[in-house]
């Protein structure tokens, strides 16, 4: 990992972000989704998370923005550039969230877009490429396992069969989801981006970590964020009598699943998988009764890793472990994968220019790994990405107490603000020498 700092004396004077209406836009968001249980819980495509989307389309629209839902249902909001023939420059995030998640992930960057997107209207700057703002729908893998999926049907990474493949945890398949929710997924392709319609996206998200805090560094630069395989594990034993069954006559599932579990930490702790994250994070057991046997537990295994080989590797020794589990057990054992995404390096020269918007406004910053997936990750395979981190306090999130101050959310926006200024010259210089873009 790299630090750094810088020598300027003077910031650049630019617009800066308001803490106070960052901090208003986000309580607002927070009112939607609130759990009577504690935290934020808007999973994709339902009624909350798509009035989040309007609540934010509204915002832009009071801007003059031309905006629109597209059929996969991320929101976009396009402000003009001097040559409308360019592709935009794009930057935003999510709106939905976790089950009793917190108020900050994916929210934070939907609402330094549209203050950097105020700022440019007050500012009355001119750019030369149009400004594209977005919040994607779907991000997080809550619902269906698969995550970044407003992204992903943005990029390509999803068809047309995803929307039957992709279900829910009750069994509702994804085109069913989006069409409940108002959407038209069968106009899917019309959510497609191409390089003539983008050129760049940029991604203010809250670190979801505790680094930055511990160092007390003001902005965290992304290079690579970490890929992640996600497999379902069924196990199935026989239901019976927790009294009348003798222990040597049982074929527990849960048993199983509980000696599967401490083996996928155990995974995390040999030398050659050094760095790996595993995670059983959902067991849901049946008939689930106090005084009957477990017959069947269905558990999720999400495994991470900035390393490809090491990820897959991981994934495959669980299921290999899994096996030699049931069999040992006398168990049955159904295994798939939900979603596999690659680990993703962001583009260099995308974080350079960011590292120079830091330095210009005298902000500390570092470069750094996201353990997290994002959306920015998925856009990346079309066209040049970078992200912008800001502290999580404690290195909390998708809990509750996720918090993230206003004032370093607005010092991540002040860094968007300076350096896409600085694209929007830099991209036009290079389109007009070899009338291509750098590539990510």
């Amino acid at each position: 990992m790299s630090a750094g700092g810088t020598d300027v004396d003077e910031p650049i004077e630019v617009p800066r972000a308001d803490p106070s209406r960052i901090s208003e836009m986000i309580d607002a968001v927070a009112e939607i989704g609130g759990d009577p249980v504690g935290g934020i819980s808007r999973l994709a495509y339902t009624p909350e998370e798509r009035k989040t989307h309007s609540l934010v389309s509204g915002w832009l629209r009071d801007l003059g923005l031309e905006v629109w839902e597209d059929p996969v249902g991320n929101t976009l909001a396009k402000r003009a550039g001097a040559d409308p023939s360019l592709p935009a420059i794009a930057f935003g995030s999510h709106l939905d969230s976790v089950p009793h998640g917190g108020r900050f992930d994916g929210i934070a960057g939907v609402v330094g877009m549209a203050e950097l997107m105020r700022l440019l209207a007050e500012a009355e700057a001119e750019t030369i490429h149009p400004i594209l703002g977005v919040a994607f729908a779907s991000e997080e893998g809550a619902r269906f396992g698969e995550p970044c999926i407003g992204s992903k049907f943005v990029a390509g990474s999803l068809k047309e069969a995803d929307l039957t493949r992709i279900r829910d945890a009750g069994g509702m398949a994804l085109g069913e989801a989006m069409a409940s929710a108002g959407l038209s997924p069968i106009r899917l392709a019309e959510a497609r981006w191409t390089t003539r319609d983008v050129a760049l996206f940029l991604e203010l998200h809250v670190e979801q970590g505790g680094i930055l805090e511990a160092e007390g560094r003001q902005i965290g630069l992304v290079d690579v964020v970490s890929g992640s395989t996600r497999i379902r594990l069924v196990l199935r034993g026989r239901a019976n009598h927790s009294g009348a069954t003798p222990m040597s006559a049982r074929t527990d599932a849960f048993v199983g699943a509980a000696e599967l579990a401490v083996a996928v930490e155990k995974l995390t702790s040999d030398p050659s998988f050094r760095g790996l994250r595993a995670t059983v994070g959902r067991v849901d057991i049946w008939p689930n009764s106090m005084t009957t046997i477990p017959g069947r537990v269905t558990m999720t295994v999400d495994i991470r890793d900035t390393d490809s080989d090491r990820q897959r590797g991981a994934a495959a020794q669980v299921v290999e472990r899994a096996r030699w589990i049931c069999e040992r057990r006398g168990l049955a054992l159904a295994s798939a994968v939900i979603a596999d995404t690659s680990p993703t390096v962001l583009a260099m020269w995308v974080r350079e220019r960011l590292k120079q918007a830091c330095e210009s406004l005298r902000l500390t910053y570092r470069f750094m790994t996201s353990g997290a997936s994002h959306d920015s990750q998925v856009v990346s395979r079309l066209v040049p990405a970078g992200m912008v981190f800001v502290p999580s306090k404690g290195g909390l999130s998708h809990v509750p107490d996720e918090w993230s101050s206003a004032t370093d959310i607005a010092r991540g926006v002040d860094v968007l603000f300076a350096s896409l200024l600085d694209f929007d010259r830099f991209l036009l210089e290079v389109e007009s020498r070899s009338d291509a873009r750098p590539a990510g």
